[in-house]
């Protein structure tokens, strides 16, 4: 696949390129047809589009198996049929890539899809970094679930990687916290928080209560507490260390 960013696109430079994506395909018409990604296509200008338009034209050749030589895959962070209605986007170009539309809402839209989203962007920085997956606690959690999001999923990339980067969520999201997009108050949940969010919040809550309660009962035996909640020693010692309590990781005596 071959992937062409749009933004900051001259005519010139555009023609080069999607004209080197089409020349892969050959003269012959067999083979398989070549896929060409045009990242951000509502970022092209008007001359930019005219060029495109004409291209796509051009390209309509068949390869010998019948599928068209091209595929084309567009993705746009604006509104085309807004953007048309104000003269920014051709409609004649936007009825020749409108084909199978996937409309993804904006994060601040589904954020019961952050927790997992967090998870797997974590592990890649990681693995990409060669450092440990950072623990994260329902604080931090709360914070990322309150914010708006106005930067989208790449904005909570960024977030990742700068986690994984500092070693240390509490860092990592200082300027988060004194953001304007931060929704609600500490330790608030969100008026319009979503169920799923709310209910994991819940659910740290109250799994935090229950260790406390066993370590008072047991005199801070950890291994004792930890047969009363029926979980290995080193889970709870993983568990305390989440929840803040100093001494998590000694040994009992």
């Amino acid at each position: 696949m071959k992937k062409v960013n749009c933004a900051a696109m001259d005519a010139g430079r555009l023609l080069a390129q999607i004209r080197e994506s089409l020349g892969t395909v050959g003269g012959s018409g067999y083979g398989k047809p070549q896929t060409l990604f045009l990242d951000g296509v509502d970022e092209l200008d008007v001359p930019c589009q005219r060029v495109l338009l004409s291209l796509l034209s051009d390209s309509e050749q068949k390869c010998g198996n019948g599928e068209a030589a091209v595929r084309l895959i567009s993705s746009s962070s604006g509104d085309l049929e807004k953007d048309i209605e104000a003269g920014r986007f051709r409609r004649e170009l936007y009825f020749r890539i409108n084909g199978v539309v996937l409309r993804l809402p904006p994060l601040r839209e589904r954020k019961e899809d952050i927790p997992d989203l967090l998870e797997y962007l974590l592990a890649k920085h990681a693995g990409e970094l060669k450092k440990q997956v950072p623990a994260m606690d329902g604080n931090a959690l709360e914070l990322l679930t309150s914010y708006n999001w106005p930067g989208n999923i790449r904005e909570l990339e960024n977030v990742a990687r700068k986690i994984v980067a500092l070693g240390d969520p509490t860092l990592a999201l200082g300027d988060l916290r004194s953001a304007p997009a931060t929704l609600p108050r500490s330790g608030e949940i969100p008026r319009f928080s979503p169920l799923k969010v709310a209910a994991r919040a819940a659910s740290r809550r109250t799994e935090k209560a229950l260790i406390l309660q066993a370590l008072e009962r047991t005199r801070w035996n950890r291994k004792r507490a930890a047969r009363e909640l029926q979980i290995s020693y080193k889970s709870l010692l993983y568990k305390i260390k989440q929840i803040g309590v100093e001494g998590a990781e000694s040994e009992e005596p």
